[in-house]
């Protein structure tokens, strides 16, 4: 008759529960496996897969009581490492939403503005089009392969252990600023065309005041806005490129810090 003891019950369920933690923390911020539209049960049958493939490679947990104070302060760490790594290339899906929040701003579209399930705000059109156009990039480029391969060798450089490496905060905190240089980086074809465009109708409204400003102004500038980012797509597609090879370089220092970062015409490869 097979006998199961505490001791290896419990040496199972930390083999399992604290990697399984790190990914789960990855899943539920890191791009294409966070989003909504994919069902919870799917996401957690992801990380339990994910786990039972990485726990054979990974170092020995340390043997600790699940609800000691050691093994809280682990399971807090692992936490905190998975939401660094999935933040990282995070942020360069919200530098493109960003640029799409105000390209849309500027054309007008602010009153077609709707309820975004992702992100719990609202969005535009624009938005949802240049964050999907992202999306077909990053899968393009096996953003989704770098993510799990890095996931797996965070294992190894910082290993689940009360001591076993830390991240900068910091400098993740520093990334932060890809959002709004990237983003604005983005839109500005559009927001320079758009910014002229209403100087024009300025200038026009003061020479004719009987226009219809809003009439006739809105519109030119919708118009304006399509044509200028149909024209400014085809160019978009290497800077996107590069947002995502730096995402992925920046999940690599943190999952590898002691390890150089990887150039980014190597990222997809």
């Amino acid at each position: 008759m097979i006998t199961i003891s505490s001791e290896w019950l419990q040496t199972w369920i930390i083999s399992l529960l604290w990697p399984l933690t790190r990914i789960l923390a990855t899943i539920s911020v890191v791009p294409i496996f966070s989003h909504r539209a994919i069902p919870p049960q799917v996401k957690l049958g992801l990380g339990v897969m994910l786990t039972l493939v990485i726990v054979p490679t990974i170092p020995p947990l340390p043997q600790f009581e699940i609800f000691s104070l050691q093994g809280m302060l682990i399971l807090i760490q692992q936490i905190v490492i998975g939401l660094a790594i999935g933040f990282s290339m995070r942020m360069v899906f919200a530098a493109v939403d960003l640029a799409g929040q105000m390209i849309g701003m500027s054309m007008g579209l602010g009153f077609a503005s709707f309820f975004d399930p992702q992100t719990q705000g609202q969005t535009t059109s624009i938005n949802q089009f240049l964050v999907l156009l992202t999306m077909l990039i990053f899968l393009s480029l096996d953003g989704h392969l770098v993510v799990v391969t890095a996931l797996a060798n965070s294992f190894i450089t910082m290993p689940v252990a009360v001591n076993g490496g830390g991240i900068d905060l910091m400098q993740v905190a520093k990334w932060g600023s890809i959002i709004f240089s990237a983003g604005l980086m983005l839109a500005m074809p559009a927001i320079a065309a758009l910014l002229i465009a209403n100087m024009a109708l300025g200038i026009l409204t003061r020479t004719a005041p009987q226009l219809n400003l809003f009439g006739i102004g809105f519109p030119i500038t919708l118009s304006m806005g399509f044509i200028v980012l149909a024209l400014s797509l085809p160019s978009m597609l290497q800077p996107i490129q590069g947002f995502i090879s730096q995402g992925a370089s920046n999940m690599y220092q943190i999952a590898n810090p002691k390890v150089e970062t990887p150039q980014a015409d190597t990222v997809g490869r």
